[in-house]
């Protein structure tokens, strides 16, 4: 069974919110990710989260996930309950705008991974009493959650069933993982798989969210990670996160459309 197709709002990030969903819907693809950035300059412009969620159903999209959830891993105190309160407000919007999934970001420094299962649990709890749940996201460029086994250890150590992951084969390729642990996954643990590609140059090691590339253009051997997804049954959504300047001078839809030629040219070989 073939993958339903995402855009992560990212890869026309200039865009303003309504008319990245438009340009999602006439591009083809089925959902789009939304950042909860974009959605407070619209409530500052004076829009609505109703305005939002009409648009997605207007455009016959769905919204898989909302970016992103942090602040909710640190030691009890004022930054907790700061953070904890952040998400509190980012979930009610995931939830108005009929998200499913929330992607709660890693922290970036170093971290006690039995303290970070038991809040990501809590979050996961919290997030189940608006009606969304939190997706566990490993970064490549982060000092320790930055692979999926990373991740993996903190859903595992949360304890709970509705634990899930978002997975990026950029991330993969920067933290340097790969792709194997795919395969310990089951596919409803799978809230999202993020899709992208990598150049040779900079190291991987040095490349961060810029330099990612469409799909095809780089060295990530993306027909691997498909194949261990397509390994465990997963047809879920894959969604095309970008974040480059010069994608975003072009032309939205032109860029949404190349996009999702190039996800299809990868998952949908013959």
């Amino acid at each position: 069974m073939p993958f339903k197709y995402s855009l992560n709002s990212s890869t026309i990030k200039p865009t303003p919110i309504l008319k990245k969903i438009e340009v999602a819907a006439d591009a083809g693809y089925g959902a789009i990710e939304l950042w909860h950035a974009d959605i407070d300059l619209h409530l500052e412009q004076g829009g609505t989260l109703e305005e939002i969620r009409q648009a997605v159903d207007a455009a016959g999209l769905a919204v898989p996930t909302t970016i992103m959830l942090k602040g909710w891993c640190e030691p009890d105190g004022p930054e907790l309950v700061a953070g904890i309160d952040e998400c509190k407000r980012r979930l009610e919007q995931a939830a108005a705008v009929g998200a499913k999934h929330a992607i709660a970001g890693p922290p970036h420094g170093a971290v006690d991974f039995d303290l970070a299962g038991q809040r990501y649990g809590e979050l996961v709890d919290l997030g189940l009493t608006y009606g969304v749940r939190p997706a566990m996201e490993y970064l490549g460029f982060v000092q320790d959650v930055n692979t999926i086994s990373d991740a993996l250890t903190i859903m595992r150590n949360s304890g709970h069933p509705e634990a899930t992951i978002v997975l990026d084969p950029f991330h993969d390729f920067r933290g340097g993982g790969g792709h194997e642990a795919i395969l310990e996954l089951r596919p409803d643990q799978i809230a999202m798989c993020h899709f992208d590609d990598a150049p040779a140059s900079p190291p991987a090691n040095e490349q961060h969210d810029p330099d990612r590339v469409m799909p095809g253009e780089g060295v990530i051997p993306l027909r691997e990670f498909v194949s261990n997804l397509n390994k465990i049954g997963y047809t879920g959504w894959i969604s095309l996160e970008l974040f480059r300047e010069d994608l975003w001078e072009a032309d939205p839809l032109e860029v949404a459309t190349l996009g999702l030629a190039a996800m299809k040219e990868i998952c949908e070989p013959g």
